[in-house]
């Protein structure tokens, strides 16, 4: 008898961590699908020329491949990279986007974040010359939804400067 209490125990408290863990896969997941949607807001806004800079919070934080540029940007100086790229440059995205889960670097669970891999077309609109380039990014968001840390690598600078 003290067997089959025990085992019950057991399979008791492995159910109810499984349960725990689905819930938080779910919530991860339905947070993912939701940041999807932001970021596909943005990637149109952003070929648009018409950034939904609100789908950032104040606290954001920018890390990428610009030469000469800081490790570490902020919104306000995206926003002024964005307008001057606007300005000189047209943007067209070449597939429909492939948004991918991301995981806490810490934990290696599932978590709300956005990855991505996509190829971006730039036109040089003086002169016509365009150039694709691959790029990969990932977004983390805040409890908001809110973008709070933006990376993106690719070989952005030599790839606007052969446009020249």
């Amino acid at each position: 008898m003290k067997k089959i209490i025990y085992t019950l125990l057991v399979c008791a408290i492995i159910i109810s961590c499984n349960s725990v863990n689905n819930s938080d896969n779910l919530a991860a997941t339905k947070s993912f699908e939701e940041n999807s949607k932001t970021m596909q807001l943005l990637l149109e806004s952003y070929a648009n020329e018409s950034v939904d800079y609100s789908k950032f919070s104040d606290d954001v934080v920018f890390r990428g491949t610009l030469l000469g540029a800081p490790d570490t940007l902020r919104l306000d100086q995206i926003k002024s990279i964005h307008k001057d790229f606007f300005a000189k440059y047209d943007v067209k995205h070449m597939a429909p986007f492939n948004f991918l889960q991301g995981v806490n670097p810490e934990t290696g669970e599932s978590d709300g974040s956005v990855r991505f891999y996509y190829d971006m077309q730039v036109t040089n609109s003086s002169n016509g010359k365009s150039v694709v380039i691959p790029i990969y990014e990932s977004f983390d968001f805040d409890e908001d939804g809110k973008a709070l840390y933006v990376q993106w690598y690719c070989d952005w600078t030599a790839s606007i400067e052969s446009l020249e």
